[in-house]
């Protein structure tokens, strides 16, 4: 591991003006530990943002909810007013991460958290090319082991996806990601801060390593969810056991029923690409549409005509569809 020097900022302008690709920002540590220990990142200066006041609050303002990032994952999954308005993001925050890490790791960190690929995640050096970690060097998993890897918006350059359970949840719920730099603050939809390979190809950004919006001088302040009342939500995570581990596939669901009918609904499937996915053909047609498993599964169908898989994870498919169903089916109460 590398010498770095330690400093502590005491406000957000702190954090901020500690700017440069040598600088890295730690919170709660749970994952940027693990990026000095495996070479992914090598600063200099590692800012401790985690002491920052107000950074931490859960709160209700008129029709929002607000949610700082620097709130901690079992504080968010056990907060009275998350699981009342928002469910599935308590759901998600309590089947993150074992109780201990769920202390420690915020929610900004959790969101933040890179890619679980196996390619990716070894010591440096790496016996194998990796676009992430070596540009322009290839993609082990493309052809590789990839049952793990992405279904949507990959490309050749990476078949990497984003691993973090708040983050469908948050998108499924359209919620706001508040972040400040040098030149203000500014709010950026969920459902894009993360990028694709194919986004990032067409925005001319580098394919592997172009994973967010937020600016190398930007924090996460908080989180914005719209309260919705009657709104109701799930969360469902499917993963080789039950404990200690990142999910195969997620889905985080919200639907509005008049009875047995469904008004509005958003679901968003996790471990499926580079970002949580909507599916937001199967939120059109789920309008006027019964709460039913047979509705529900022709409604999911059309969501998931671009899929693509990898020459070993073609199954994800196939139980992508059953998890929106469920999901679905649990945040109506029909499961």
């Amino acid at each position: 591991m590398k010498s770095f020097s330690y400093a502590t900022a005491a406000s957000i302008e702190d954090a901020t003006n500690a700017d440069g690709t040598s600088v890295m920002r730690i919170a709660g540590g749970t994952e940027l530990l693990n990026w000095i220990r495996l070479g992914i990142s090598a600063p200099d200066v590692v800012v401790d943002v985690g002491r920052i006041p107000g950074l931490d609050r859960i709160e209700r303002n008129e029709d929002q909810l607000v949610i700082g990032g620097l709130a901690t994952l079992n504080a968010v999954g056990e907060n009275d007013l998350v699981r009342w308005h928002a469910k599935v993001l308590s759901e998600a925050c309590l089947k993150a991460a074992a109780p201990q890490v769920r202390n420690r790791a915020t929610l900004a960190g959790n969101v933040l958290q890179k890619t679980r690929c196996e390619y990716f995640r070894s010591e440096t050096p790496l016996p194998w090319p990796c676009n992430k970690r070596y540009p322009e060097t290839g993609c082990a998993a493309r052809n590789g082991v990839n049952h793990r890897h992405a279904i949507f918006g990959w490309t050749a350059a990476c078949v990497a996806t984003q691993p973090s359970d708040p983050a469908v949840a948050l998108a499924c719920l359209d919620a706001e990601v508040e972040v400040q730099g040098k030149n203000g603050r500014r709010l950026i939809p969920m459902t894009g801060f993360h990028v694709t390979q194919q986004e990032a190809a067409a925005a001319s950004r580098d394919e592997a390593r172009y994973e967010t919006q937020l600016a190398p001088d930007e924090i996460i302040i908080a989180y914005h969810l719209k309260v919705r009342e009657g709104e109701r939500s799930a969360y469902l995570k499917i993963r080789e056991r039950e404990s200690y581990e990142y999910a195969l596939v997620s889905a985080a669901a919200a639907v509005t029923l008049d009875g047995g009918t469904i008004l509005a609904a958003r679901i968003a499937l996790g471990s499926v690409a580079q970002k949580p996915w909507r599916l937001t053909a199967t939120e059109r047609a789920l309008t006027g549409a019964a709460l039913s498993k047979e509705a529900l599964a022709s409604a999911v169908e059309a969501g998931m005509r671009d899929a693509c898989p990898l020459a070993h994870n073609g199954y994800k498919i196939a139980m992508a569809k059953n998890a929106a169903v469920r999901a679905l089916l649990l945040a109506g109460g029909a499961a």
